[in-house]
C-alpha cells in the first residue's frame, strides 16, 4: 500500500480512561472540571449506549482486536486464571496471536504508531506493545500501580496478592524500563512521553500518527496532586446519594437519559451515608475529592495534547476517540478474599490513610460501591458486573469530517466496532483469516461509518446480538432485549430479562412475563458461547464478592 501522508489521511488519537464513571465528566453530567474533554465531546458525537467488557484488560483486547475478548486471549483476566482455565484457547491472559492488532494494521498502512500508558495485555517482552505494532512505546504493564511509584517496604512474605499484582512494572520499547524520573505522576508522565513521541520528527517522518493514550487514572489507589484535590474540598460533604441525585438531574437536562427513566436502587452491603459517623463521612468524602482530582488532572493532560495538535494545525485532521474501559469501580477490596485476607492490616501498618494524607503517594484508598453508583446511575451496579452499570460507559468521537457532530447518539454499539470503523474510513482491508502466517479469529465488531456519515439512521438492527461473560456473570443483548445472569450473592443466580428500550435501569425483570423471549435469547446465548469459545461453569477467582456476604436484595 502507498504510504499515506498527513494531507490525505487523518491522525488518530485514542484516549482511554481507567474505571471512569459514566457521568464523571462535565459533558456527561458531572461536576468535575473537565473543560478539555467537554469541549471535544460537545463538538463531537456523544454516545449514551456505548458498551465495553465489564473489566479493563478484556475491554482493551476488544478495542485493539475488533473481536470478542474470549477470542482475543482475555477470556478471563490474567489475574483470575485458575488451573481449570489455564491452557485453554482464548484464555491465554494476553493479547494472543490469533488477532491482527489495530496498531499492526495501521503501521502496515504507513502510520506512525505510538503508545504511552496502561497496557495490561501481557507482562513479558514477547507481549509488549512493541511486539503488537507500536513503533514507540512506554507502558505500564500490569492492571494498576501506585501513581507516584511509591512502594511500601513490606517483607516479601507479607505482601498481599493485590499489592504483588500491582507493583510498578514498565516497558520502554522492547525492554523493561529502567529507573523512572523523580516527580513521576502517572497521568503527567504518560502524556509527556506521548508528546515526546509525537514531536520526534526524525522518527515520525511526516507520517500520520496513531497515538494511543490509555491512562491508569482514575483507577485505585486514588492519588492526585494536592492542588487538584483542594479544588474539590467540601464538594462531596453531602454524600453519594445526594451526588447521585444531582448527576441524574443533569443527565436528564442534557438529554443523555430519558426524563422518565427509573434508576436502579443502590445496592450495597456497606453502610449508607446516614449511618456513618463524622470521621467516616469525612474520610469517604475525601476519597471522592481525590478521585475528582485525578479526573481533573487527566483532563488537564489531555489539554496538553490538544494544545500540541492545535499548534500543528492538526486538531481538525485528527480522529479523537475517548472512552472508559468499564463502569466505575465499586468493589470493596478489603472484603475480597482473592486480594489477601491481611490487606487491611498491611495498609494500616505500611501506609498513611489519615484524613489529611489521603491522596498522597503513601496513602492507599478506593472509593467503594456508594460513590461508584452515583457515577453509573441510572444503571445497575458497577464494574465487573454484566449489568449496565458495569458495561455501559462514557464515550465520544470528535472529527469534524464526520457528518454526525455536535449530536447525541442513543444507538447501541460496542468497543469492538472501533477497529472496523477506522479501517473502513481509511480504506484499509482487514486480513480476515490470515496475517503474517498466523490464522485469525473472526472480527465481531462492525463498522459504524455509514451511521457516522448519516448514510443510515441506526448502527445495528434489532436482530443484532452481543454477548458478555466474565467471572461467571453473563449477558446477551438482542436489539433492546437483554438476558442477564448475575450469580449469588451479587445477583439472584438465575437468568433475568429486561427491555432496555423502556428500562435502562434494569429494574423490571420480565422473565416470567415473557418466557418465550427469554428462551429465544438463551438459544442465542448458546450460539454465542459456541462461536466465541466461552468456557462456562468453571470456578474463577472470586474477584467480585465476598462469598460470605449477605446477598443483595435484587
Amino acid at each position: 500500500m502507498t504510504q499515506p501522508t498527513t494531507q490525505t489521511h487523518p491522525n488518530i488519537l485514542l484516549i482511554v480512561a481507567d474505571d471512569l464513571g459514566f457521568s464523571d465528566i462535565g459533558a456527561f453530567g458531572g461536576e468535575i472540571q473537565t473543560p478539555n474533554l467537554d469541549k471535544l465531546a460537545l463538538a463531537g458525537l456523544r454516545f449514551t449506549n456505548f458498551h465495553t467488557a465489564s473489566t479493563c484488560s478484556p475491554t482493551r483486547s476488544m478495542l485493539l482486536s475488533g473481536t470478542d475478548h474470549h477470542l482475543a486471549g482475555l477470556g478471563t483476566m490474567a489475574e483470575a486464571l485458575t488451573p481449570e482455565l489455564q491452557g485453554k484457547e482464548g484464555y491465554e491472559g494476553v493479547l494472543n496471536q490469533r488477532v491482527a492488532a489495530l496498531p499492526e494494521l495501521l503501521q502496515d498502512a504507513g502510520y506512525y504508531t505510538v503508545i504511552s500508558g496502561k497496557w495490561h495485555l501481557g507482562l513479558t517482552p514477547e507481549h509488549f506493545p512493541a511486539k503488537k505494532g507500536f513503533e514507540r512505546s512506554f507502558a505500564l504493564l500490569p492492571g494498576a500501580a501506585n501513581h507516584y511509584l511509591f512502594e511500601a517496604d513490606i517483607p516479601e512474605e507479607n505482601i498481599p496478592r493485590l499489592l504483588k499484582s500491582t507493583r510498578g512494572l514498565y516497558a520502554e520499547g522492547d525492554q523493561f524500563a529502567e529507573e523512572l524520573p523523580k516527580g513521576f505522576y502517572s497521568s503527567d508522565y504518560f502524556t509527556t512521553r506521548l508528546l515526546e513521541f509525537l514531536q520526534d520528527d526524525t522518527a515520525r517522518q511526516d507520517r500520520p500518527f496513531f497515538a494511543y493514550l490509555p491512562f491508569s487514572a482514575p483507577h485505585w489507589p486514588l492519588q492526585a496532586p494536592q492542588e487538584n484535590i483542594e479544588k474539590y474540598k467540601g464538594l462531596y460533604d453531602q454524600g453519594p446519594v445526594a451526588l447521585r441525585a444531582e448527576r441524574l438531574k443533569r443527565l436528564k437536562q442534557l438529554q443523555l437519559v430519558d426524563d422518565t427513566v427509573t434508576a436502579h436502587p443502590i445496592l450495597a452491603r456497606t453502610p449508607f451515608w446516614d449511618k456513618l459517623g463524622d470521621e467516616q463521612r469525612a474520610k469517604s468524602a475525601r476519597t471522592m475529592e481525590v478521585y475528582a482530582g485525578m479526573v481533573d488532572r487527566m483532563d488537564q493532560n489531555i489539554g496538553r495534547v490538544l494544545d500540541y495538535l492545535e499548534s500543528k494545525q492538526q486538531l481538525d485532521n485528527t480522529i479523537i476517540i475517548f472512552l472508559s474501559d468499564n463502569g466505575a469501580e465499586g468493589a470493596q477490596l478489603e472484603a475480597l478474599p482473592v486480594f489477601g485476607g491481611n490487606l487491611n492490616q498491611i495498609i494500616e501498618q505500611y501506609y498513611d490513610n489519615s484524613l489529611d494524607n489521603i491522596g498522597r503517594a503513601n496513602s492507599y484508598v478506593w472509593y467503594g460501591e456508594h460513590w461508584a453508583q452515583a457515577a453509573t446511575a441510572p444503571s445497575r451496579l458497577y464494574k465487573a458486573h454484566t449489568s449496565e452499570g458495569g458495561i455501559r460507559t462514557v464515550s465520544f468521537i470528535h472529527y469534524p469530517k464526520f457528518a454526525r457532530q455536535q449530536q447525541i447518539s442513543h444507538e447501541f454499539l460496542t468497543v469492538m466496532d472501533i477497529l472496523p470503523t477506522l479501517l473502513d474510513y481509511l480504506n484499509i482491508q482487514h486480513p480476515v483469516t490470515e496475517y503474517k502466517g498466523r490464522q485469525l479469529v473472526p472480527l465481531r465488531g462492525e463498522s459504524i461509518l455509514p451511521y457516522l456519515q448519516q448514510q443510515q439512521e441506526h448502527i445495528h438492527d434489532d436482530q443484532h446480538i452481543t454477548g458478555w461473560e466474565l467471572f461467571g456473570q453473563k449477558a446477551l443483548r438482542k436489539g433492546d432485549w437483554k438476558a442477564l445472569f448475575i450469580p449469588a450473592p451479587n445477583g439472584p443466580n438465575r437468568w433475568q430479562l429486561y427491555d432496555l428500550a423502556t428500562d435502562k435501569g434494569e429494574v423490571n425483570d420480565l422473565a416470567e412475563q415473557y418466557p418465550e423471549k427469554l428462551q429465544e435469547l438463551l438459544q442465542d446465548w448458546a450460539t454465542y458461547v459456541r462461536e466465541n469459545g466461552v468456557v462456562e461453569n468453571i470456578p474463577t477467582r472470586r474477584l467480585l464478592q465476598n462469598e460470605n456476604a449477605e446477598p443483595f436484595e435484587v
